[in-house]
């Protein structure tokens, strides 16, 4: 499963002052009061450690460290009040922009789902890619931009099984936030109707078949309760 992640800097008058990496290592000196510490617990030596801060401090236009010799205790460096300022913007400004970030552009995936149902049997496939590699499914996909629910559908169903279809109705809208191991995925199921082609497993479907309603496998996601859903409802639309 991949995530994204953002990188940032901070800089002034174009200068670099502060990145992910560089943060970090002001954020330990400010634990540890321990540069050398700090520098063997981020795999680097002590004089490239001080490089860094001087060349922080060359752009920031200041001092952003300050080290006390000798005591009882032994030397100890501290952030001077330029080296807290910047940290301290540059944490601020992170997590403002990840927050504006995620609450943006976090939204729920849609997708939609066919049931090609004929005869007592429903159309399925294998699942050619993760997640539930290799486990049987309902052909669908994801809804591309300015795409209408009723033509994904239809295209979906197509790609993956062959088959040239027609929407009955819609079956229903599944929403619960875990019903898919990669996220928040809302699907719109619809009945299909078979109006032309042959079918073969075609884009992510290793296989498709048409399978009896009484011997349908384990399935992949909710796609078993979804289509014991359907067979109940058919079951009473029809009088049984």
């Amino acid at each position: 499963m991949y995530d994204l992640k953002l990188k940032m800097w901070l800089v002034r008058d174009d200068e670099f002052i502060l990145s992910d990496g560089r943060a970090r290592l002001l954020r330990r000196i400010r634990e540890t009061r321990s540069i050398s510490k700090v520098a063997k617990e981020m795999g680097m030596s002590y004089r490239h450690a001080w490089g860094i801060l001087h060349r922080i401090a060359e752009n920031a236009g200041g001092d952003i460290v300050e080290s006390s010799r000798g005591g009882k205790k032994g030397g100890e460096t501290m952030l001077t009040p330029l080296g807290e300022d910047i940290l301290s913007e540059y944490d601020n400004r992170v997590s403002s922009l990840q927050s504006q970030f995620e609450n943006h552009w976090r939204r729920p995936s849609v997708t939609c789902d066919g049931i090609v149902f004929k005869d007592g049997k429903i159309v399925l496939i294998r699942r050619k890619n993760e997640p539930f590699k290799g486990s049987h499914a309902l052909p669908g996909g994801f809804v591309d931009y300015g795409e209408r629910l009723e033509d994904c559908v239809v295209r979906e169903v197509l790609e993956e099984t062959g088959l040239k279809t027609k929407v009955v109705g819609l079956v229903g809208v599944y929403s619960a936030p875990g019903r898919d191991p990669r996220g928040h995925f809302v699907t719109a199921v619809y009945e299909l109707r078979q109006t032309g082609g042959a079918l073969k497993a075609g884009d992510d479907a290793s296989s498709a078949a048409w399978v009896p309603v009484d011997e349908v496998p384990e399935m992949a996601f909710d796609h078993g309760d979804i289509i014991a859903a359907f067979l109940k409802a058919k079951g009473k639309d029809e009088g049984e």
